[in-house]
């Protein structure tokens, strides 16, 4: 399994996934930078994500919806903040409305994302959520946010191998 471990930390307001992938830091890097790689695991397999923007630079904006099997389609966004590629992303992660602006019904997090070697071949990637509150992490959590990223993640080492093959 890709993913290695989820870790709550209500003290310190966060939840960190970390998976590891036999691939490079560059490798994984890329399923980052390129967004119709993203696509093909950002959201847990039954909500798939379609990316409308996407600029990894400091600054920028990346805005994506994911589709449901109803047809439901909840808009996302992330605020770029630090792009150190291949090590490191740091974005301002929000809900949306349809036309794009912030949902504040919903609170934003902040993700931080860390990619380093781990050995030949070997690359551990860790996913940290740092949210306002206790009440802003419960909220999220409640609607899913563990599972559904551990299923997304999960999708990566599938990724990598058939692009391995191809």
């Amino acid at each position: 399994m890709t993913v290695t471990a989820v870790r709550k930390d209500p003290a310190a307001l966060t939840m960190t996934l970390t998976a590891e992938f036999d691939a490079s830091p560059e490798r994984v890097w890329d399923l980052w930078a390129d967004p119709r790689q993203l696509e093909r695991w950002w959201g847990p397999p039954t909500y798939p994500a379609t990316f409308t923007a996407h600029d990894l630079a400091p600054g920028s904006r990346v805005e994506y919806h994911m589709t449901g099997p109803s047809g439901d389609q909840p808009h996302g966004y992330w605020n770029v903040v630090e792009a150190d590629p291949p090590r490191r992303l740091v974005f301002i992660d929000g809900f949306a409305h349809e036309d794009g602006t912030p949902n504040d019904d919903f609170p934003r997090n902040e993700g931080r994302v860390t990619i380093e070697p781990v050995g030949a071949g070997r690359t551990r990637m860790s996913i940290e959520s740092h949210f306002p509150s206790t009440e802003a992490m419960e909220q999220v959590l409640a609607m899913g946010m563990e599972e559904g990223l551990t299923l997304a993640v999960g999708q990566i080492d599938a990724i990598l191998t058939v692009d391995a093959v191809a």
